[in-house]
């Protein structure tokens, strides 16, 4: 509604009972890109001993560093102990699921780690991508109320406290698709012309690491009607 930039229209699919029946609760989420040793983030650790790690992994200084951080009210104490680290920041309004993704290749985003809290849900998702492309992300559910611990546990979580890795949010073989709806740094937005609509997608697959672009121009204007 805003046309705020890297706004996206996402899918993932995979076999039956291989991604996280994640209820609609907010998802503590940390989140790289490929390339660094297993174990490099880990959801327990302060912001800073995170980014400390990751900086020595890439072999810079923290300084160096870009976290991607939802601008909420509730990310008010994160961003004060990311600032303090020396690492810079990138906000972004909505979108975390292009945040995560966007960890993925630093030297086209500026991002190298994505930090904070957002719908589990969209975690799942930012998950899958992620096995497709490579990378680590860990995620917690926020359940603060026994009514949310209550209606997680019917969904089949029996740990409410879990740190979840990627793996088991998005296993077996994954696909993952999005679609640009406004410009952002990964696709391009959907433009519309006298008599067509041209859309960037990107389509990933887990078992084959294939990572293909479609840039589609669709002619048959009745179906938008």
């Amino acid at each position: 509604a805003k046309n705020l930039p890297n706004s996206l229209a996402v899918i993932a699919l995979a076999e039956r009972g291989k991604m996280l029946y994640a209820p609609d609760v907010y998802m503590e989420k940390i989140a790289i890109g490929p390339g660094y040793p297993e174990g490099t983030i880990d959801l327990n650790l302060s912001p800073a001993e995170n980014l400390d790690r990751l900086a020595k992994a890439r072999g810079v200084s923290v300084s160096d560093l870009t976290a991607c951080i939802m601008d909420r009210p509730r990310h008010a104490r994160l961003i004060e102990e990311v600032r303090a680290t020396g690492a810079a920041i990138r906000l972004i309004g909505d979108g975390d699921v292009a945040g995560v993704i966007h960890t993925t290749d630093p030297q086209q985003t500026g991002i190298d780690i994505y930090i904070g809290i957002g719908g589990a849900p969209e975690g799942v998702l930012a998950a899958a991508a992620l096995r497709c492309t490579g990378g680590q992300m860990q995620g917690r559910l926020l359940l603060d109320t026994p009514e949310k611990v209550a209606r997680a546990r019917k969904m089949g979580v029996e740990d409410p406290n879990k740190v979840y890795s990627m793996n088991e949010m998005a296993s077996g073989d994954v696909i993952f698709a999005a679609t640009g709806v406004t410009d952002g740094n990964m696709l391009s937005g959907v433009r519309f012309a006298p008599d067509s609509i041209t859309t960037h997608t990107v389509v990933m697959r887990s078992s084959s690491r294939t990572i293909r672009e479609i840039k589609a121009v669709h002619k048959d204007m009745e179906k938008f009607g």
